[in-house]
């Protein structure tokens, strides 16, 4: 009996060993590999400057793709990685749950086959990009196979890079938030935030001089209203400080002219923001109505949709996703539908098709390698009528003193009489128009007579002042354009109203303002959580008693700005997303708990709590949520410090004098080598930021030759 069971326990120990085995191992074993890029000899040349940041030199503009690769691997191999695997649906094998999220992304809104269809169609000088940043990741991987994270994730190749953009712009304009509500069954987030601006029309915003004045800032200055006649653009785009949407810097410059300096994302092989000799821009989020959601009628068994009153077959694929669980990966099975408007997301509520702005296509890619050859504004705008880029405003700046503020979008086709801020009929194609609507009445604000744009990711029609602004009723209502404010915005358009010559002093004060709007949302909502009623609660008193004292500000070194960063946090919370005001007793009850059980007052320094970490360093933080030094998001660290990883990221102020010449200067949290502990530019930007210091961009070879820490061929 005991050899019976003795040997039973041992066969199902062998059977869960092979099991464990089999779990550990199918993956890798069950990918594909895909075809390296044809072969090719590229001869590139990095020279890292005295903060690490790399300028890639090369002969053609694929010499420096390949070296702009091998750079950011050297810099950031993991993240990089990451940026690989999800466009194989692999990233769930190498992050788990949260990965395997972007896996079934991918699969749902076709991205790969986009990628695979169009790739050939692209201009040959595209390809060639594509394929030289492929194989210089490919040439990292190669020599250091030690740091791959995942076996036959390499080589990639051209069209993988491809993929990553198909799959990555929808979600700059919410479309993620979109698919969650559907996916959970929850309510669609509001696409609207009203009729009109809910902050005041800028003619009640202070004004002086001649000419009548989840998010980033944009600040640009014509000659005009500058006190030196020089233009100036200043880029503050907001983006977490690490991952796969942080900022990389770096220049580029090949011998047939390309030459440009500012900032890319993992998996791009050029900037997307910042200047050439002759231009800049930089980029805010915007929030036009770019997706409609259509409810299907099927058929009982849901395999079938009608359409005209004809039954259609819903296209259905089983995806298999990779879900990375400790030393394990799990195979889960998850179906993926598309009907005649898009991709098919089915709940316990029915089915729902999507349709969203840029589907199905890869003109982005040339459209942000144009824009940085672009050589003037006729050339720029040319490059944006490409129409690639879904959303996201571009504000610019050029040599010859010309500004322009593009809020650009690739607006959907849609038919007057329906509602499409609301949930469509899917059985008819009354309400389903094709294409996207023109460039040419895409809104735009260029060389406006108030010498200045701003945006904070607020309405486009408060952007340059009384005067000067945009009017909403020249568009049409179909566009879905966002009446929202934001604290950032208001406050931007306030202070630069004020000054009727912004100088160089005057901008660098205004970008990093950390004040309070009397006339923001944020205004109102304080003034609700001071009037809260505190009913013989001591510490509710209290902290009523300190947000009334408290100067409206965020620099650091006033009583009560603590627990008003986080009000402010909360505030956000809901007015952000479109969502009823939050009890503003409760947010009052919450702050001032956590401060008192954190830091034993409600009143510790700001700077005390809001901390920048990373590795050994670890600084005080002024600013805020919601100001334009912004400190967006945080996590709560275990001492009670509210560590932000969101908000003021990669900052760049560039200027073209009045000769034409360009200068520029930047600055980052951390440091070229974010995830490199051992590098001695891991942080080494991080005093600077703290200090609203920057360092000098070398954009000129003369001014590198004498900055460079090391030149070296990858």
């Amino acid at each position: 009996m005991r050899g019976w069971f003795g040997r039973g326990i041992a066969g199902l120990a062998l059977v869960v060993a092979l099991a464990a085995f089999g779990l550990a191992m199918w993956e890798p074993l069950a990918a594909t590999s895909v075809a390296a890029p044809p072969a090719h000899r590229y001869d590139s040349v990095i020279a890292r400057d005295r903060y690490g940041v790399p300028h890639i030199f090369g002969k053609t503009d694929p010499d420096v793709a390949y070296g702009v690769a091998y750079a950011h691997a050297e810099d950031d191999f993991a993240t990089l990685q990451e940026a690989v695997a999800m466009t194989r649906g692999r990233l769930g094998a190498m992050s788990g749950a949260d990965g395997a999220k972007v896996d079934y992304t991918l699969a749902l809104l076709g991205a790969r086959e986009t990628a695979h269809r169009d790739y050939d169609k692209q201009p040959a000088d595209i390809r060639a990009l594509l394929d030289a940043y492929a194989s210089g990741l490919n040439a990292y991987a190669r020599r250091h196979p030690e740091e791959v994270r995942l076996s036959k994730l390499f080589p990639a190749n051209g069209e993988d890079i491809a993929t990553g953009f198909v799959l990555r712009t929808p979600f700059f304009f919410g479309l993620d938030q979109t698919l969650g509500a559907l996916t959970g069954d929850k309510p669609l987030p509001r696409e609207d935030a009203g009729a009109t601006p809910d902050s005041p029309d800028p003619t009640a915003l202070p004004a002086t001089g001649e000419a009548m004045p989840n998010g980033s800032n944009a600040f640009v200055v014509a000659p005009k209203r500058s006190a030196d006649g020089f233009t100036r653009v200043v880029s503050n785009s907001h983006q977490p400080w690490k991952g796969p949407v942080a900022w990389y810097e770096l220049s580029v410059q090949s011998g047939t002219g390309w030459h440009f300096s500012g900032a890319t994302f993992p998996g791009v092989p050029f900037p997307v923001m910042g200047h050439n000799e002759t231009l800049g821009w930089t980029n805010t989020v915007n929030r036009p109505d770019l997706t409609d959601v259509y409810k299907l009628v099927t058929n009982a068994d849901g395999t079938q949709y009608r359409f005209d009153g004809k039954w259609l077959p819903l296209e259905a694929k089983r995806v298999w996703l990779k879900v990375a669980f400790g030393p394990f990966v799990l195979p889960i099975p998850k179906m993926a539908y598309r009907a005649v408007q898009g991709p098919v997301v089915v709940n316990k509520s029915g089915a729902y098709a999507i349709r969203y702005a840029g589907a199905d296509q890869l003109r982005m890619v040339e459209e942000y390698y144009r824009l940085t050859r672009a050589r003037n504004l006729a050339e720029w705008q040319k490059a944006l009528a490409i129409q690639g880029v879904p959303a996201t405003n571009f504000l610019y700046g050029d040599a010859q003193g010309n500004i322009a503020y593009v809020y650009n979008a690739s607006f959907p086709n849609r038919k007057p009489g329906f509602d499409y801020k609301r949930v469509l009929p899917g059985d008819t194609s009354r309400d389903l128009a094709a294409g996207t609507v023109p460039f040419a009445q895409v809104p735009k604000n260029v060389n406006p007579a108030s010498g200045f744009l701003v945006n904070a990711n607020n309405t486009p029609f408060q952007a340059a002042g009384a005067g000067s602004e945009l009017k909403p009723a020249d568009y049409s209502p179909l566009l879905g354009i966002e009446t929202d404010t934001t604290n950032r915005g208001t406050r931007a358009v306030e202070l630069m109203g004020q000054d009727s010559s912004i100088s160089a002093a005057d901008l660098d004060r205004i970008k990093y303002d950390t004040g309070v709007s009397r006339l923001s949302w944020a205004a109102r909502w304080y003034r609700d959580v001071a009037g809260v009623d505190p009913k013989d609660d001591a510490q509710l008193t209290a902290a009523v008693a300190l947000l009334k004292r408290w100067n409206w500000d965020f620099d650091g070194k006033h009583a009560g700005q603590a627990l008003a960063a986080i009000l402010l946090r909360t505030g956000q919370k809901w007015h952000y997303q479109r969502r009823p005001e939050l009890d503003p007793r409760d947010a009052l009850a919450k702050a001032a708990a956590y401060l008192q059980t954190h830091f034993g007052t409600l009143d510790p320094p700001l700077g005390t709590v809001l901390r920048l970490r990373h590795g050994k360093v670890d600084l005080p933080l002024d600013g805020a949520p919601d100001v334009l030094r912004a400190a967006s998001t945080w996590t709560e660290a275990d001492d009670g410090r509210l560590v932000v990883n969101h908000g003021d990221s990669f900052i760049m102020f560039m200027e073209w004098d009045k000769k034409g010449r360009v200068a520029s200067q930047s600055i980052q949290p951390y440091g070229a080598a974010t995830t490199r502990p051992d590098s001695p530019h891991y942080s080494d930007q991080a005093a600077l930021f703290v200090a609203h210091k920057t360092k000098p961009v070398h954009f000129w070879r003369n001014d590198l030759r004498r900055n460079v820490e090391r030149v070296y061929r990858p």
